[in-house]
Formats: C-alpha cells, structure tokens, sequence
C-alpha cells in the first residue's frame, strides 16, 4: 500500500493555540447576517450562512485555515492508499461533546455512516455517497473504504456536512438534532428563537486557552441600512456582508474597522432548462450577452466585484478563464428572434429577500428589459426560498424558472465547485443543479476530475468541464464577489473564509 501522511509539528499547533497576549475583556460577540438560518444539523443545511452557524458548535476531523488551507481538527493524521480508495484517519484523544460523550472512533464511524445512508434523507448525502462502509480499527483510529477512488475525501471531512455531532445526541433527539445541536466546538448551544441564535463558551474545550469570549450570538438582519445601524450603535461587534454602497459610512467611523478579501464565491441566474425558454441554448445565450457584467459589479455590489469568467473561480485550482461574455444586446435580440421570440418573453426571477439579492435582481429586471425580456421580481425568505429549490423530487415539480444566487466550495476542491451544479445526476433535492442541466460529456469530465487523485488528470478533465458549461449557458454568469466584512475595532480574532463561511474561535475583545 502506497501510503500518503498529513501530520503537523506539535510545536507549531502549540504556537497556534497559545493565548494572546493581550488583556481581553470576555463578552458576548454579536453578529448581525443578511438572511435567516435555515437549520441547525450540518448534514441537513444547504446554505453557507447556517454551516456558519453549526460551526460555532461543531467541528471535523479535518477544517480550514483563514485562506482556506487544510488544518487537523479532531484528527491528527491520514493515510490514504495508492488509488485513494481506504483513508485511514487517526483520530485526536481526550475529547468530548459537549454532553460529555466521549469522540472516538466510534462516534466517526456513527456520523460517516449516517451521512452516507440514503434513506436517511439528509441533504448532503451525496458528499459521502462514495463511501462504502467504516471500520472503527481502535478508538483513536476510523478507516473509510470508498466504492470507487475519491481524491477529495479529506477536503470534504473539512465540510461542514461531516461536522462529528454526538451520538448520545443523535439517539435523544433524532430528526430534531437541527434545533438541539451538540458538538466538540467552541461553543455549546443555549437558544434558537425566531431571528437570534445564541451560543455560550464551551469551559471544557480540547484547545487550551480558548474561546475567549463569553458567547456568540447571531441575528438576522436582512435589510441592509438596519445591519450597518446595529455596528454603528454598538449592538453589533461584527456585521457580514456589509452593504457595498454603505462601504463609506463604515470606513469613515474611527471606531469600525472595514475588512475586504478575495472570495471563491461565484454570482449567477440559475435557468432552468427543463422548462420553456430556457431549453433552447440561443436562449441562454441570449440571456448573457443581454447582461452588462461590469455595470452588474458597480451597481449591485458598489465595484466590489469582478465579471465573472469561468464557473470555477480563481484562487481554486484547475480553474481555467473562459472570457467574460461580452455585453452585446444587438446580438442577444438577435439569438431571441432566431429561437422564435421576436417580441422577448415573459418569466420570474426568485432570490432571497435581502438588500443586495433584491438590487440584483432588480438590476438584471432592467437589462433584460432592454431586450423585451419581462421578469417579475419575486424575493423570498430564505425558508421558502430553500423550499421552492430543494423541496421538489422531480424537474416537472419545479415552480423556479430563474434563481439569482450564489456559490463557493466549502470543500476548497473544484470538485464541489462544479459537480453539485452541473452533474445531471444531482438534480435537486440530492444536489443543487437548479437548472436541471445535462450534458453527457460534462458528466463524463466531472466524473473523471473525481475519480483520480492525479493533478495531471484532473486538470484536463476540468478544463473540459469549463470549456462545455460556458458555452451551454445554463447560468448568466455574473460575477465573483469580494468579500467585505466590518467590525469594532476592540475585536480581533474573527474570519471570513474565501467561501464567506465565518469563524470565531479566536474571538477576542482588547480592552
């Protein structure tokens, strides 16, 4: 057996895990978000803003660091074997849920396999569906056998979807485990009512030190001007994402400190090609030369924004640019009258019902109205939203004609950049291909990307992938967020990710 090791010095972990050395007044950390939780059992989420949630309370055997790179959480090290098909994990001792269930091998092989069961139901099944079954070798060691190679196993072990949650928990509460969630993390639950999620400090947490503050509290927030109010008051010490116009109100506060990053997080307008128009490419096509991409960045996200240029964005590897599409209405009436709509078409375009999402929808309302295009605007609560989405078991049930929406790889992997939107086998609710989208030969490219832990292969595989998406358009590709977030200028310690996940481990209120 070929065997591959990911181990870190002790020493350094010891560093990383040292106390700050400044004095820290521990409060509770208030977070003010744009959308409401959807739930709280991070196999059973779909949304990067409630894995945000659960990773207050939950953890992985593996997670990522502030640029997204791989870091050992309750797992120290893997092997995995020649044709990535047994992964062996050895696991971290001492540690407990926060019931004072003990982690163990055994707890790993409870949580895999629940994942990885279909008739389970659970929303991100398909992340483990490749796993065959799991044997507990001892209680610091779990090995995973694959039914057919998988080189992104350990990146999707750092997905929230496999957060390890205790299975004293699980046996108690059953498919209510989303509102009484019980983890190694952080922080232990306390409540979830309407729009508040509040989470006190775990005394017994595995790392030494830490957290540093009393708790984290999230509120929903959806309108823009009421987040940035709730910072600018104090009642908030963090606030994502803030409102790209309201950028300059923040930055002329002397007491708020404005953070922008680079995302992986792609905008677009899912089409969904199982239904009229949008089965026609010329369609689709049309669609994208009718949107002006850089007028999209300047107007919905205040320039903090760049046209988007392939489906797998930049920093992620095997990305590849396709060229933006070019804004060129004369051609996309062109494209309409060939595909027999002369006089434009009649549709709905459905978001959530944030600020931002309604700007844009707004926004691409007005240029598509310029080629005889008429959108209804539809803004939903992100409950419904997932409703109207995921809650269909057949493309003839869907009632979404257009979703404008967004996506990163919470794996960090171009795998899950592209093949939960674009396999035709994951059609909603297994995975989040809204537009129904099939091509043969991009499911023969996303399966072998997958298949293979060779870098040589799958780079080709997803070059091919890139190249035949773009041109099918079953997107209007818009743009690649950047990522803007502001908080006190007493608080360090806080992260966005480049997927917009948030992280306040190391939370920490300076006096």
């Amino acid at each position: 057996m070929k065997t591959l090791r990911l181990r870190w010095a002790a020493a350094a972990l010891a560093v990383s895990l040292a106390a700050p050395s400044v004095s820290a007044s521990a409060r509770t950390l208030v977070v003010g978000v744009d959308d409401n939780l959807t739930l709280l059992d991070p196999a059973d989420i779909n949304d990067t803003l409630s894995q945000s949630a659960t990773r207050l309370i939950y953890q992985g055997l593996y997670g990522f660091d502030a640029a997204m790179h791989l870091e050992p959480l309750l797992a120290e090290s893997f092997e995995v074997n020649g044709d990535a098909t047994v992964y062996t994990f050895h696991l971290r001792k001492g540690v407990t849920f926060h019931d004072g269930t003990a982690f163990d091998a055994q707890a790993v092989k409870i949580n895999v396999d629940r994942v990885a069961n279909p008739d389970n139901r659970l929303k991100r099944q398909s992340m483990l569906s490749t796993v065959d079954h799991t044997e507990v070798v001892d209680p610091s060691t779990v090995r995973i056998y694959l039914k057919r190679p998988f080189g992104a196993l350990v990146n999707t072990m750092a997905h929230a979807a496999t957060f390890m949650i205790s299975p004293a928990a699980l046996e108690k509460y059953g498919h209510d485990i989303g509102r009484h969630p019980v983890g190694t993390g952080p922080y232990r639950f306390k409540s979830w009512a309407g729009d508040t999620l509040e989470t006190v400090r775990n005394d017994h947490y595995w790392k030494a030190g830490l957290p540093k503050v009393d708790g984290v509290t999230f509120k929903s927030v959806p309108e823009n001007g009421s987040r940035v109010a709730m910072l600018k008051a104090g009642e908030a010490q963090l606030i994502f994402p803030v409102p790209p116009e309201l950028v300059p109100v923040i930055a002329n506060d002397k007491t708020l400190q404005l953070d922008k990053a680079p995302s992986i997080v792609v905008r677009f307008v899912s089409l969904n090609i199982a239904k009229k128009p949008f089965d026609d490419v010329r369609v689709r096509q049309a669609l994208n030369y009718a949107i002006d991409k850089t007028a999209y960045c300047k107007v919905v996200y205040s320039g903090f924004c760049t046209p988007a240029d392939t489906p797998l964005p930049v920093p992620l590897k095997f990305s590849v640019s396709q060229g933006v599409w070019p804004y060129d209405p004369a051609k996309a009436k062109a494209l309409l009258a060939e595909a027999g709509y002369t006089k434009g078409f009649e549709s709905e375009i459905v978001a959530r019902n944030n600020s931002t999402f309604i700007r844009g929808m707004q926004f691409i309302q007005q240029q598509l109205a310029e080629i005889g295009v008429k959108l209804t605007v539809t803004p939903l609560e992100a409950g419904v939203e997932a409703q109207r989405i995921w809650g269909v078991e057949k493309p003839a049930d869907s009632t979404v004609l257009m979703n404008f929406n967004g996506w990163s790889s919470s794996t960090g992997d171009a795998d899950w950049a592209l093949r939960p939107l674009f396999w035709s086998k994951g059609f909603p609710p297994k995975l989040f291909n809204a537009a129904y989208y099939k091509n043969d030969a991009v499911d023969a490219a996303l399966e072998a990307g997958i298949g293979t832990a060779d870098d040589d292969k799958r780079a080709v595989a997803y070059k091919t992938a890139q190249d035949l998406i773009w041109k099918d358009a079953p997107w209007i590709f818009l743009g690649v967020d950047q990522i803007i977030s502001a908080k006190s200028k007493s608080l360090s310690g806080a992260v966005v990710l480049p997927d917009r996940s948030l992280n306040f481990e190391q939370a920490l209120f300076r006096d």
